[in-house]
């Protein structure tokens, strides 16, 4: 008889060592880098109108638009965002997360297209609006595709890390514009359409390698086609090997299991945007998906992010190559932070993070407060001086969680049903909070001054208090076991159950057989046992696999 197998869990099936040298990983890990480039493009495309407003050639082109012109065409790509955001999950959740993504980028190249050939003001307008409206697409499905497919134990590291490679876009965006500042060629307009060019890299790229990155395993499960998935999970998870493997057959009976619990949860409520909110659990998620993309956007960094030059003023720093130096360094220094706090998701825990962001904001924005109210009431230098580190000293405490966390968290506490929905209301939530902060914080700067820095520091106690409430720790669990932590402990236990049974059921029975094999081949006396042995020795070949994989990770040991 085969021994008894113990309650596993996803940890006891994963590849030990470094990833690098498995093969699978490997390229999974090479393939996931395409995806990773939506958030530089996002960064590229957002910041280079403000590049290209230096320029004189764009100025005398577009004959040196103000006032209501300017801002529509700073808002233009963020108004095509919001017109395609109620389309994106509806593509994502029908023709797939690949398909989305060429779609999305095969758009922004037609509005990179116009926008280079733009001879007016208002073809300008339509090109960025055409721009935002493709990159809503590829900001929807390029997330999806990267927690769906990414290894287990690097799901939480590289979700992180695609927020923060917004950054990484801001910067190019930044030295192309200024390299093409010291053109000594004028008047061709080359000097600005240079940098546009620039922006049809990243498209390029997806529109042509796309077709050479799998699709979710977790959207083929959901249509049915569940073979294309098991083959994706044993190519990239399990090393290419082509017999069943127990960590896909984890991730298989997981995947099922929870696509058939959100079912029968969603029953009443169907597939519109409605169903976000008419569960308890789907209102728990909504309400701290909500909450987070707000905080992303008002917890103070708005005054920095959009009008950098007003708060450097606000503490006596006027001269421009100072101000542009600060911002540069900053920039820079955004992107190590944020970087560096993708890598401490799984070791440190979402939770911590967030609490110690939060904390750490509202000590240093409450310094940030001191400085301005010193400089403006008594303009001591020593405090227009202070100003900067402090600044520098707030985000870093704004990168450990809310750049890295802000997509990663609210991807996988969402069920895969409802996951492109709810993460297209997260985006809608920043555009309107963003668009606050543009249209709001310099009015509110000019009447108030430095008393606007308490009303910020009044919502930074609430925010504390709010992620202390209700923010719910994820670390160390599967996507599908995260996704339903607000459905209850019983269906969190039922999915654990299901994985691990399926998993063990595998070994038990690659154990029971090679044991089966070993008798039968003793006891071989007559040609019709010899031929069954033969039989019986084709079976233990199809499991050899699993027991080799039993003896490296030394679980037999254990039983």
């Amino acid at each position: 008889m085969p021994r008894p197998l113990p309650d596993w869990t996803v940890v006891d099936f994963i590849h030990r060592g470094p990833w690098w040298r498995n093969r699978g990983i490997l390229l999974l890990n090479l393939c996931l880098i395409l995806p990773l480039l939506t958030s530089t493009a996002n960064g590229l495309d957002s910041s280079l109108i403000n590049g290209l407003q230096i320029l004189p050639d764009w100025q005398e082109y577009f004959h040196h638009p103000q006032g209501t012109m300017l801002g529509v065409i700073n808002s233009a790509q963020s108004i095509g965002g919001v017109s395609g955001l109620i389309f994106t999950p509806f593509s994502s959740d029908i023709l797939g997360r690949r398909i989305t993504l060429f779609l999305g980028s095969l758009i922004m190249l037609c509005g990179v297209g116009l926008q280079i050939a733009a001879w007016s003001v208002p073809v300008l307008i339509a090109a960025r609006v055409i721009i935002g409206f493709g990159l809503t697409f590829c900001l929807n499905a390029a997330p999806l595709l990267l927690i769906e497919l990414a290894y287990p134990t690097q799901r939480g590291k590289i979700t992180a890390f695609y927020n923060s490679n917004w950054y990484i876009g801001s910067i190019i965006s930044a030295w192309v514009c200024f390299g093409a500042s010291y053109t000594t060629v004028t008047g061709d307009n080359w000097s600005w359409r240079a940098p546009t060019l620039v922006q049809a890299l990243i498209p390029v790229l997806q529109v042509c390698l796309i077709w050479f990155i799998p699709e979710s395993p977790r959207f083929l499960m959901s249509k049915g086609r569940e073979s294309q998935a098991a083959e994706i999970l044993s190519k990239y998870h399990a090393n290419g090997t082509l017999e069943p493997h127990p960590l896909v057959q984890f991730e298989l009976a997981q995947i099922r299991h929870a696509l058939r619990l959100q079912q029968e949860i969603d029953r009443d409520s169907g597939s519109s945007y409605w169903s976000l909110f008419t569960t308890p659990g789907n209102r728990k998620r909504m309400r701290i998906i909500i909450a987070i993309a707000i905080f992303s956007q008002w917890s103070g960094n708005g005054l920095v992010s959009y009008y950098i030059s007003l708060v450097l003023e606000g503490v006596g720093i006027t001269e421009p190559r100072t101000k542009a130096a600060i911002n540069a360094g900053l920039q820079i220094f955004n992107l190590i932070i944020a970087s560096s706090a993708s890598f401490l998701v799984d070791y440190m825990g979402r939770r911590t993070l967030f609490l110690i962001s939060n904390t750490g904001m509202l000590f240093s924005f409450a310094l940030w407060s001191v400085t301005e109210a010193i400089f403006n009431t008594w303009h001591k230098t020593a405090a227009a001086k202070a100003t900067i580190p402090i600044i520098f000293l707030f985000y870093a405490f704004y990168d450990l969680a809310y750049t890295p966390m802000l997509v990663a968290y609210t991807l996988e506490i969402l069920p895969y049903t409802i996951r492109a929905k709810g993460f297209a209301v997260m985006n809608l939530v920043v555009f309107l909070t963003s668009a606050f902060n543009q249209f709001v914080n310099p009015v509110m700067l000019q009447k108030l001054r430095w008393y606007a820095y308490l009303l910020y520091l009044g919502w930074l106690v609430v925010e504390l208090l709010f992620i202390w409430r209700y923010i719910v720790e994820t670390k160390g669990r599967t996507l599908e076991e995260t996704a339903i932590i607000f459905d209850g402990e019983d269906k969190q236990k039922d999915l654990a159950h299901m994985g691990g049974e399926a998993a063990t059921t595998h070994l038990s029975r690659a154990i029971a057989l090679q044991e089966r094999t070993r008798s039968d081949e003793d006891n071989c006396e007559s040609p019709a046992d010899d031929k069954r042995r033969h039989s019986f020795a084709g079976s233990q070949m199809t499991t050899e696999s699993t027991i080799n994989w039993l003896r490296r990770t030394e679980v037999l040991s254990q039983l």
